[in-house]
């Protein structure tokens, strides 16, 4: 009895050891609020890439276990996500969506030695002011976006009237700031610029200033809530002014919105990475859950799959060798073959344009 007694001590203590032996990492963003269908996207992807991982033996043997944190695009949420992930163990986040989330948050892992790679925050600050050499983000830059959309806009709108509005965050504000600096050194020269306050229902005010003042065009720097129910207001008010936005439109929820009014809306997006052909069984596994593929859902996978590929390179979770195969190696994701720069930005294709036309999005071919 004695005998078997010490035996079973012993497999506990071989199996606790096992459960500790996990290694925990985190996906924060919107998990909640007016921006969830992104933190659902970035969610998705997130689950499948740990499914997918611990399928093949985990990383470096050990399984992974994937946290999840809400921070609401709220900055002070997004601190507290980040300081809750820190007492958790937690080596690794995907996240956080918002930049104005993942600029503050950023400041929290860097301190504690945790590695940030953001799926989705494309302020120019978060790298080129980040905090420590593990911050990282697979996504693309506002003023690389803007330089797109400011060259389009001056390229097929030339002596029309542009409006530029923006919601006053970090996402939003930096989008237009750079658009229109684009817009306006090519020789543009902007009808309106103006602020709105993101979370409202009524832009009836606003829609009738720009009907006024006869805009044609109207860029919004914010998100597909509030660009949505513009949209459908100025279509409302019989406006044909076409609305122009960045990578927060990619997402179903702004047709749910808009209807037919969003037809020829334009957006700027990085080229889509449901096509490639990397991407595709991951794309038919979310698909095959009920989830979606769209987005930022790939980008979050990506981002995973990447640090789980740098830990193979560095041999454990040791911040500074895994930091060091961050900065150094070549990935193969499904976002395609990529390498960070000494800022910790992504080597990837650039910002293209797409129409929604019929309740889908696909690329402008000219």
């Amino acid at each position: 009895m004695k005998k078997t007694l010490m035996i079973s001590a012993a497999l506990g203590l071989v199996f606790t050891g096992q459960a500790w032996a996990d290694i925990t990492i985190a996906v924060a963003g919107p998990m909640t609020g007016q921006y969830a269908s992104f933190g659902q996207q970035m969610k998705g992807g997130a689950e499948q890439a740990v499914a997918d991982i611990n399928a093949k033996g985990g990383v470096n043997g050990e399984m992974l276990k994937l946290e999840v944190g809400d921070d609401a695009c709220d900055p002070k949420q997004a601190v507290a996500v980040a300081n809750q992930f820190a007492g958790e163990g937690v080596v690794f986040v995907a996240g956080h969506f918002c930049s104005g989330s993942s600029i503050p948050a950023s400041a929290v892992y860097a301190d504690e030695q945790i590695v940030q790679i953001s799926p989705g925050s494309t302020n120019p600050k978060f790298t080129d002011e980040r905090p420590g050499p593990g911050i990282f983000r697979v996504c693309g830059r506002d003023d690389q976006q803007g330089e797109v959309a400011g060259k389009y806009l001056m390229d097929h709108f030339a002596g029309k009237k542009i409006a530029f509005v923006d919601d006053k965050t970090a996402y939003g504000k930096g989008l237009a700031d750079a658009t229109r600096s684009v817009y306006e050194r090519l020789g543009g020269k902007p009808a309106l610029v103006e602020s709105y306050t993101a979370g409202e229902k009524d832009y009836t005010a606003l829609v009738s200033k720009l009907k006024q003042a006869g805009v044609d065009v109207l860029y919004v720097g914010g998100y597909h809530t509030e660009a949505g129910l513009m949209k459908r207001q100025m279509v409302a008010q019989g406006m044909k002014t076409i609305l122009m936005s960045g990578d927060a439109l990619v997402t179903n929820e702004y047709w749910a919105i808009t209807g037919d009014a969003g037809n020829g809306t334009l957006m700027t997006f990085s080229p889509d990475p449901r096509r490639n052909p990397e991407a595709a069984p991951v794309v038919a596994e979310l698909e095959k859950a009920g989830k979606t593929a769209e987005g930022y859902a790939l980008y979050t996978y990506g981002a995973i799959q990447i640090w789980a590929d740098a830990v193979t390179t560095a041999g454990s979770t040791d911040f500074d060798a895994v930091v060091k195969a961050l900065d150094t190696d070549n990935f193969k994701t499904v976002l395609g073959e990529l390498k960070f720069n000494d800022k910790g930005d992504v080597t990837l294709p650039g910002y293209v344009m797409y129409e929604w036309k019929d309740g889908k999005y696909d690329y402008i071919t000219n």
